[in-house]
């Protein structure tokens, strides 16, 4: 993405860099839940809060999917910084997701679905995959971020993997966050729910 090839670290070692980014990310997501981060760090918030940032979550996400998807159309038509705008567009708005996930999930908690048996196995199948691609994803796309921004366009051509990788990069964050928007409708507007206020209760991602 970047034109810049100054010599740095992160430059020299990508993987060590992603590496440590992806561990900092699991820490959070996974000390939120086990209540491993004090909870003053967190405001606390009633179900209506929740609700109103479980919308915004959506609202960010579903903007991400356009975002992915027109850096991965510029891409194709070799229209480089539309591209690489649109992918540290995406990177900000996943981070904007995430401090609002973290929020909602550390300072008032998840809502369980709660409808018929021929709508809740495809909802928890649906769920399992965003949850797994989430997951996945996160070294994927920040190996991906990293190498687009310490190469110039044509070192990540020729001298990185960043073009096989941001590919399969994208196209799991497209899916994850697709799902997540979908299982959000469901959950929120199409059947109904029980709320748990206990952050560690469930792993929830809408």
């Amino acid at each position: 993405m970047a034109t810049s090839s100054a010599d740095n670290a992160a430059r020299r070692h990508p993987l060590a860099v992603t590496a440590v980014l992806s561990v900092v990310g699991y820490a959070a997501v996974i000390g939120t839940f086990l209540g491993l981060v004090p909870g003053s760090v967190f405001p606390e918030l009633s179900l209506r809060a929740v609700n109103r940032l479980s919308d915004a979550i959506a609202l960010v996400n579903a903007i991400n999917v356009v975002v992915i998807a027109a850096g991965w159309r510029w891409i194709r038509r070799d229209e480089v910084k539309k591209h690489a705008t649109a992918m540290v567009t995406s990177f900000v708005l996943i981070l904007v997701f995430l401090v609002m996930y973290l929020t909602k999930i550390g300072g008032g908690g998840t809502k369980e679905f709660v409808g018929p048996a021929f709508a809740y196995y495809p909802y928890l199948a649906m769920l399992a995959i965003h949850i797994i691609l989430s997951i996945i994803s996160v070294p994927v796309v920040l190996y991906a971020l990293v190498l687009g921004l310490t190469h110039s366009p044509t070192e990540l051509r020729t001298e990185t993997p960043h073009r096989r990788v941001g590919r399969v990069a994208a196209g799991a964050w497209l899916l994850s966050l697709a799902l997540g928007v979908v299982t959000y409708l469901l959950l929120n507007h199409v059947y109904s729910w029980e709320y748990i206020e206990a952050a560690a209760a469930a792993l929830i991602f809408v």
